[in-house]
């Protein structure tokens, strides 16, 4: 059994502040200046990329579209109106949309009729 520190010092310096006051779990930040409820929206060259995948989903056949210039709910949304018009499943996931099935040519025509920069990638 573990024997109790009797004294500050036994803790080996350790010391505890509230200057901050209370931190968010999540982002480490003061409450105040949480950037967690903040929309990001991802960086890159704002060319949102279609692309085949198998690779790991056992031999299923996923369309991904990643580097949309998007953020929170209107990603969510545009992920939501893509499953529709090709008429499947899907995820959104870390701001990449996986759409089941191949339906690259499919959401090509669909994002360029948004108005988005968009070009397939991968083979």
């Amino acid at each position: 059994m573990a024997k109790k520190a009797s004294s500050f010092a036994a803790l080996g310096g350790l010391v505890y502040s509230t200057d901050g006051g209370r931190h968010c779990p999540d982002c480490d930040q003061p409450v105040a200046a949480c950037i967690c409820g903040q929309s990001q929206v991802a960086a890159g060259d704002g060319i949102a990329r279609v692309r085949r995948e198998t690779k790991g989903r056992g031999g299923k056949t996923v369309t991904t579209v990643s580097g949309l210039p998007l953020a929170g709910d209107a990603l969510k949304e545009l992920a939501s109106a893509l499953k529709r018009r090709c008429g499947t499943g899907g995820a959104l996931k870390e701001g990449v949309i996986e759409i089941q099935g191949e339906h690259v040519e499919l959401l090509l025509e669909e994002l360029v009729k948004r108005g988005f920069k968009a070009k397939k990638s991968g083979g």
